[in-house]
Parts: structure tokens; C-alpha cells; sequence
């Protein structure tokens, strides 16, 4: 399967609903970022209701940051690449100079470039499902829900809107770090689409308060040049 399809499947860019999820059904096994599994627990169980104020609060928090990142499908095969957020509500998914694929925000449009066939496809930024992580305060705060787990370092946010099951449920995975943010270091998000189509998205080597260049969120556009991004 080529990157182009393999990235169609998973939870970095929409299919042909403009939407998709991010998301975790309770039950399923999770990793933290030093890859130590984390169970979850019914969610009955009580945890603190300041931990979702908490995640807000730290990607709030976030002026810019770089991680590298690997993105797993359901079928077990994976891409790697770079992570680079810059707020406000811009975002780059690098998948390396030899890549023809990228993913990128200018803060307001969400785009999926690809070279190799020279197609662009663009989704606002509201109707994308790195809303969540692109603008907290917006999808968080209004359709935010702790998932409780058996390690009280790990919390988990599913993020759904009952009125656009198309849009998919999110749930962003964060490990608390001191180092970090808020004290909280997002550390992946698990995916299922609207099609079924599960993916993982692990974040390691989390840098903070780098100079990005806006620079970093534009891209040659392949429709009117065979260029690849630099």
C-alpha cells in the first residue's frame, strides 16, 4: 500500500466526508509515550473532573512545538515524520524531503497535498478533526469527556459531537510531564473514521517554544507546479 492510501486511512486527514475521528472505544489497550501499555477502567469509575480543565489548559498553552511522530493503520503498517503545531491553528505533517504527501494548516484551511498526482483537497479548520487539538477552547471545553484509566499519569479526552457522528470521536491521550505545558504532554491519539478505518498516531521527542517560521504552513501548490515542498 502506497503512502498516499495509507494516509487516506488514517486519522491526519478526512476522506471524502471531510471528516474524521480520532478515537479510542473504552476497553481497547493503549501506550503511554514511553510505549508502556495503560489500561482503562468502566466508566463509572471516579476521576477528577479538573482533569479535563487540565487538558484544555495545557494545549492552550502550547505557543509552538515539534514532535516527531509515527502513524500506525490497522493493518499494522507505518509511517513516520515530524509534527510541527504554532498556534494559533496552524499545523505541518512532514513526512520527509522524499515524501510526495503533506499535510498542512495555515490556521484557517486544513490541506492534504500530494505530489505525486498533483492534487490538493482543503477542509476548514472547524470541520476538521484536529479541531480538538488545533482549538481546545472550542471542541474540548463543549464535547470533552474524561475516559478513566488504571494510571492516574495518563489522562484520556474523548471529544464526540452527537449531532455529526461523521465528524467521528476523538480521544487525545496525554501523560503528565512536568517539563511540559500545562504539565501535561500529549502523547497520541488513537483513530477510527467514519468507514471503520482505525490508525495510531504516537508522538515522541516533544520540543517547545521553537522559532517556527510561517513559512513552515505554505506549500508549492501542485497544481500549477511539480515542485515538492522544501
Amino acid at each position: 500500500m502506497g503512502m498516499r492510501n495509507i494516509f487516506r486511512k488514517t486519522a491526519i486527514a478526512a476522506g471524502t466526508t471531510g471528516a474524521i475521528a480520532l478515537g479510542l472505544s473504552i476497553g481497547q489497550p493503549l501506550q503511554t509515550a514511553n510505549n508502556q501499555p495503560v489500561g482503562l477502567i468502566p466508566a463509572a469509575a471516579a476521576q477528577s473532573s479538573n482533569d479535563l480543565d487540565s487538558a484544555v489548559k495545557a494545549l492552550r498553552a502550547i505557543s509552538t512545538m515539534k514532535a516527531d511522530f509515527v502513524q500506525t493503520d490497522q493493518r499494522g503498517q507505518t509511517t513516520r515524520g515530524v509534527m510541527t503545531l504554532k498556534r494559533p491553528g496552524k499545523i505541518r505533517f512532514d513526512y520527509g524531503k522524499d515524501a510526495d504527501l503533506l499535510v498542512v494548516s495555515n490556521g484557517k484551511s486544513l490541506y492534504m497535498v500530494d505530489y505525486e498526482v498533483r492534487q490538493v483537497e482543503r477542509w476548514p479548520i472547524k470541520r476538521s478533526p484536529l479541531g480538538a487539538l488545533l482549538d481546545p477552547n472550542r471542541d474540548m471545553s463543549k464535547y470533552g469527556n474524561l475516559v478513566p484509566t488504571t494510571d492516574s499519569r495518563v489522562i484520556s479526552i474523548e471529544v464526540r459531537d452527537p449531532k455529526r457522528p461523521e465528524f467521528g470521536v476523538i480521544n487525545l491521550i496525554f501523560v503528565r510531564n512536568p517539563s511540559a505545558p500545562g504539565g501535561l504532554q500529549l502523547a497520541q491519539w488513537v483513530a477510527l473514521d467514519a468507514q471503520n478505518y482505525r490508525t495510531r498516531v504516537s508522538l515522541s521527542n516533544h520540543r517547545y517554544g521553537l522559532a517556527v517560521a510561517e513559512s513552515t504552513f505554505k506549500f508549492d501548490d501542485p497544481r500549477r507546479s511539480s515542485r515538492r515542498p522544501r
